[in-house]
């Protein structure tokens, strides 16, 4: 069993034309958009499918993790926790060899064979050296040795481009030479870049769909050769799609002139969000926004004639979006579909932390794709009007893709149907015949039932 989660990629990429080396492998009657959970982005979406569950139930809301009792917002934290998904449960309950390159929350997975990215770092956040968390311990030894340092600068940031992906597919096959996993689940993440970038529309994105359907189409060709071609199941599935967008939203200098935001010194002369002394604080992610506040109402009346807003969530709004979740905010906002949120609460670019313009995901309270992009005076730039794409929001014209091909498929019609992301993982399930033997609880039938 191969999934290849292939973010940003839909189904109008094959009928465009565009992959046609993934469309040899999945053919339209095998193809679905697939309808995220709210809210469509990577933590929450990549937790679904591998759970079956909405994250009401599996508690990931967004990338960030706020911290009530510390006053702390963490993004991109490694650890797999209490996490536990379908690799983890085929491989601790039946006994399956598994593998996980390069989702989130893997560090401590008993997968037995996975890649993350775990740079050493400095009290400042800065790497020291690059690294990955690997099972085995020593596969990052071995794939360094064959193809070098994972390339971290094009993971993510300026420089973020296809040579990511790249080196993730040969840890896919060296994964497979090496452990031979019944199970091989795959992040392929460098379509996000550009429709980030440049929107889901543009010429560039649709090159860097070419790109992937050329790297993807060496990699299924490279399994083709291989001892368990004959028995092998291909999924490709993507998380969720990009809206264009052309207009950044600020909550958290809203919440700032109304009194219910904190700044302090930063100790660099610039100003840095005291969350201890906040009332109110919005944890940005895309097109959405969790709001933290011991004061609901005040923040909500701050807010809900914000331009580029369309909904505010309370209780019964996050319930029905199935998000009624403690780790949620009080509130949370969601976007026009033409704009995004911002974490910015100062008034004036001088008056900006000082690790606004750096590569600094860690410090950042609040999801910044302006570091896609180089800045005038630092790594990443100050000016959010540079943004193209962005998600978060579920709109049927952003849907994903699920796609089931390969030599041991079964006959399933999806004929560009729609199914539910939650279906994924029952499904997935269901084909490796395991379903009487994971302790996993999924919401929703497999789709061969």
């Amino acid at each position: 069993m191969i999934v290849l989660d292939v973010v940003g990629l839909q189904p109008r990429h094959l009928e465009d034309g565009l992959a046609p080396n993934i469309e040899r492998f999945v053919d339209a009657d095998t193809v679905a958009s697939l309808e995220p959970q709210f809210p469509a982005v990577t933590v929450p979406a990549q937790t679904t499918l591998a759970t079956g569950q909405t994250p009401a139930e599996h508690g990931d809301v967004a990338n960030g993790e706020y911290d009530r009792d510390e006053d702390t917002a963490a993004f991109w934290e490694r650890d797999r926790a209490d996490r536990n998904r379908l690799w983890e449960a085929a491989s601790d309950d039946a006994d399956l060899t598994t593998g996980a390159l390069f989702f989130q929350h893997l560090i401590g997975t008993s997968a037995d064979s996975a890649v993350t990215p775990s740079p050493i770092e400095d009290e400042n956040n800065d790497m020291i050296e690059m690294d990955c968390w690997t099972n085995p311990e020593e596969f990052y030894d071995a794939l360094r040795e064959e193809y070098g340092h994972f390339p971290l600068h094009n993971y993510w940031g300026p420089a973020a481009n296809e040579a990511s992906s790249e080196w993730i597919l040969q840890a896919a096959r060296e994964s497979i030479d090496r452990h031979d996993p019944d199970l091989l689940w795959v992040y392929v993440p460098h379509l996000d870049y550009d429709a980030q970038r440049h929107g889901p529309r543009s010429a560039e994105l649709e090159e860097a769909v070419e790109t992937v359907d050329d790297m993807i189409g060496e990699f299924l060709e490279w399994l083709e050769t291989t001892d368990r071609w004959h028995e092998t199941v291909v999924n490709v599935v993507n998380e969720y799609g990009f809206h264009s967008v052309d207009t950044p939203v600020f909550p958290n200098r809203v919440l700032r002139e109304a009194g219910l935001l904190s700044v302090k010194d930063d100790g660099e002369g610039g100003e840095e969000i005291d969350l201890a002394a906040s009332r109110a604080f919005a944890m940005v992610d895309h097109q959405v926004a969790h709001v933290y506040t011991d004061t609901p109402e005040e923040a909500r009346h701050a807010l809900e004639d914000l331009d580029g807003v369309d909904a505010v969530l309370g209780a019964e709004g996050k319930r029905k979006r199935n998000l009624d979740s403690p780790n949620a905010g009080e509130l949370v906002l969601v976007a026009d579909s033409n704009a995004w949120f911002q974490y910015y609460w100062w008034l004036d670019d001088e008056s900006a932390p000082y690790y606004a313009t750096d590569m600094d995901i860690h410090a950042k309270p609040g999801f910044d794709p302006c570091e896609l992009f180089f800045g005038d005076s630092g790594l990443a730039s100050l000016d959010p009007t540079k943004i193209s794409g962005s998600h978060g929001r579920v709109d049927e014209g952003t849907y994903g893709i699920y796609g089931v091909g390969g030599p041991a498929a079964p006959e399933l019609e999806l004929d560009n149907s729609t199914v539910d992301a939650r279906d994924v993982a029952p499904t997935i399930t269901d084909l490796l015949g395991i379903d009487d033997s994971i302790s996993l609880s999924f919401d929703r039938s497999s789709l061969l039932q």
